[in-house]
């Protein structure tokens, strides 16, 4: 037991002095420090002991050192490298009104004769990650449908340039939006917003300004889109396949204890996202789509377990852990949407998933505050990530997206409607 304490004393100190230091100078005051303390208090111990006695205390300096070495020292690039252009898509960079410099991707309509006239842009989730090839792959869907395509990888993610930790906010991504759209210049656009790029979607419809942008706004699975909403607690959808789908393999940052303790920290909340242990560039780089672990499955159908197909390849995965928490950090600090939601006129529709892994209440939330919600449609046999590639799940959702850009009758019935929120939570759909 005392041996036990001996090696385990160095690391809790290590961390605790990571934590009140928020990881500074990449961990090196904190590593010598409890090295400084670990020396000091095995010389103390050893003074009167024989040789080779007097060893036997440094065990824990030897652990000291050990741990400020693989914690302290990078293993990745500590600059930022961003993947490598898609095959099947150009990449342009676009620098936005708000600074933000952006890489987009365009799918005109494969089909001349049947080109709709208003362009439709896509807004991933993450909320800073790439664009997977999967959707992708959705979008070029929806572009064989005579839909002109654009979309991009908000600030910070994919192969975009990054921004100062502290620019990261709700608030930004939704400016970025409006600038995008004046960018592209091609008048009122129609907006489809997945996952946290439909929270970034809500609150532009809450904005008159951005809204007058707007032609027309498909919400799909939304994350809270405020304070308040975040913090609901309540019910998911049908059972996904978290803890049921096989582990996800390959090469998992977490396997270093640098990254472990880097990324396992900020999501305890005991690190901020601008701490001093790794930077921005350096997160990026080591996150792996291994370290995603089970959130991956959890966007599928328990029934999809074993069939979950590969959304991204090694070369395209990008995700950034510290910008992605400070994003959702604003979402949770940010005061109700709901007196200015109330007042959002620009048609739109909500797609929530029968075995969505985000919270009922959260997209209730946003049928309940906006009042031009004109339908509903709940996607049976899907997960959160409802264009999958499995059976026919992503025709079904062109189908729903599109019907309702056309104004034309659903394909679903609209449920649930306004009326019949308090029936479908009660229900545990």
């Amino acid at each position: 037991m005392v041996v036990l304490a001996a090696l385990a004393g160095p690391v809790v100190l290590f961390l605790a002095l990571l934590v009140l230091t928020d990881g500074a100078g990449s961990g090196l005051p904190a590593g010598l420090t409890t090295l400084g303390i670990a020396t000091v208090a095995a010389l103390w111990r050893g003074r009167r002991r024989t040789w080779p006695g007097r060893l036997v205390p440094f065990l824990p300096v030897v652990v000291a050192a050990a741990v400020t070495a693989s914690v302290c020292l990078p293993t990745v690039p500590t600059t930022r490298r961003y993947p490598p252009a898609l095959p099947f898509v150009a990449t342009q960079h676009w620098r936005l009104a708000t600074g933000s410099r952006v890489a987009v991707y365009h799918y005109p309509p494969a089909h001349a004769g049947t080109r709709h006239p208003i362009p439709l842009v896509y807004l991933n989730g993450g909320p800073v990650r790439a664009i997977s090839v999967l959707d992708h792959r959705f979008l070029q869907l929806l572009a064989r449908q005579g839909y002109d395509v654009y979309t991009y990888e908000q600030a910070g993610g994919g192969r975009s340039d990054l921004l100062p930790m502290g620019q990261y906010t709700i608030s930004r991504s939704v400016r970025d939006l409006a600038a995008f759209v004046d960018r592209l210049g091609k008048g009122r656009p129609d907006i489809l917003g997945f996952s946290s790029g439909g929270a970034v979607l809500t609150r532009a419809l809450a904005d008159p300004r951005v809204a007058a942008r707007l032609h027309r706004a498909i919400i799909a699975e939304p994350g809270p889109m405020d304070g308040p909403t975040a913090h609901l607690a309540g019910h998911k959808g049908r059972e996904s396949a978290r803890g049921l789908a096989p582990t996800m393999t390959g090469p998992r940052s977490t396997s270093t204890p640098r990254y472990a303790a880097a990324f396992g920290l900020m999501r305890l909340g005991l690190l901020t996202p601008d701490n001093g242990l790794i930077g921005q560039a350096e997160g990026d780089n080591a996150f792996t789509a291994a370290d995603l672990g089970s959130d991956t499955a959890s966007a599928y159908c328990a029934r999809d377990a074993h069939r979950i197909p590969v959304e991204d390849t090694a070369q395209n995965f990008s995700f950034s852990p510290a910008a992605s928490l400070r994003v959702q950090q604003t979402v949770t600090d940010s005061p109700s949407l709901a007196p200015r939601l109330r007042h959002s006129r620009t048609p739109a529709m909500l797609m929530i998933a029968e075995c969505s892994s985000q919270v009922r209440q959260w997209e209730t939330a946003v049928l309940a505050g906006d009042p031009a919600i004109r339908r509903t449609q709940y996607m049976p046999g899907v997960g959160h990530h409802m264009w999958n590639g499995l059976d026919d799940n992503s025709e079904r959702a062109v189908a729903v997206v599109t019907a309702f850009l056309q104004d034309k009758p659903a394909p679903l019935p609209n449920y649930p409607t306004r009326d019949e929120i308090p029936a479908f939570l009660r229900a545990h759909k």
